[in-house]
């Protein structure tokens, strides 16, 4: 697996181009192929392929970026597709997904993580203060590879490439899956998985009980909290009502923000997690973990 953190600028290419850059070059430094990568269009385009943990997935990692100076939003769309066609736009590759993440036209600093079967990254904008996430590619499937071959999934910021700009209030983290809230009156859909020829939108466990990650309203409710200063990561499980339990992210954790700060690292074993929050949300649900090394 390859980590890296960095700030993208302006010095060169527009901050969210230059991010673009440095996801190719990280990527294609460490076994992900670059089928296309167009640099020439204002909505640049970079597809990559990635053959797994096996060797012999067939894994389509798809990015562009859009924005818009009027609007002042200089954002990236990140998706997973189930095939490459050389002669289709990318917004037409086969089964293709997209979600928005809210970046930045004059400084993006990144969190990316890369290993054989999905590329997950957090960005600071708006001089830090705000946090987007991403992860494309597969999960960890609790079924036989037989079964559900492309366990694939698509989480970003936004419902598809949506002209959102980072300082929205009503956006939020794809981990905690697909919910509806009502203050704000808001359906979160940023979080996309394939299963039987569609892209269903599962809840996301911890999140989706109310006894771990309940509203302080609700009396059932209970929160995760350190151990005199050790905390526990809770693994994010893609489930639903119908089917249950199909698998977990790799490299993403829930933790709990209680008595916690964004970019925080804690130790598991061999491996640094760092912390990070849902955009500018700073409550005892609104922090994962990424893992580092």
């Amino acid at each position: 697996m390859a980590f890296q953190t960095g700030t993208a600028t302006d010095s060169t290419q527009l901050a969210h181009y230059e991010l673009l850059q440095i996801i190719h070059d990280l990527a294609t430094a460490n076994g992900w192929q670059a089928v296309r990568y167009d640099t020439t269009i204002d909505n640049r385009e970079l597809i990559l392929k990635g053959t797994g943990y096996s060797g012999d997935d067939e894994i389509y990692l798809c990015f562009y970026c859009y924005q818009n100076a009027n609007s002042d939003y200089y954002n990236l769309a990140v998706g997973t597709a189930l095939g490459y066609v050389p002669s289709n736009t990318i917004t037409t590759q086969p089964n293709v997904i997209f979600s928005g993440v809210p970046a930045h036209n004059q400084s993006i600093q990144y969190w990316l993580s890369v290993n054989p079967q999905r590329i997950a990254g957090v960005l600071a904008v708006g001089g830090n203060t705000v946090y987007e996430s991403f992860y494309v590619g597969k999960y960890n499937a609790l079924e036989y590879p037989h079964k559900y071959p492309q366990p694939l999934v698509c989480i970003g910021m936004l419902e598809g490439a949506a002209a959102t700009r980072f300082s929205d209030t009503y956006h939020g983290i794809g981990f905690k899956g697909y919910r509806t809230t009502s203050s704000p009156n808001y359906t979160y859909r940023n979080l996309k998985m394939f299963m039987n020829g569609a892209w269903l939108m599962p809840e996301c466990w911890p999140w989706n009980n109310s006894y771990i990650c309940g509203t302080a309203s609700n009396v059932n409710s209970t929160h995760f909290r350190d151990t005199e200063g050790t905390y526990t990561l809770q693994q994010i499980e893609l489930t639903d009502t119908t089917n249950g339990n199909y698998g977990v992210l790799d490299g993403v954790a829930h933790i709990t923000g209680f008595n916690n700060v964004v970019t925080n690292t804690v130790t598991v074993g061999a491996d640094e997690w760092i912390i990070f929050q849902d955009v500018w949300r700073t409550g005892a649900n609104d922090y994962f973990a990424m893992r580092a090394n």
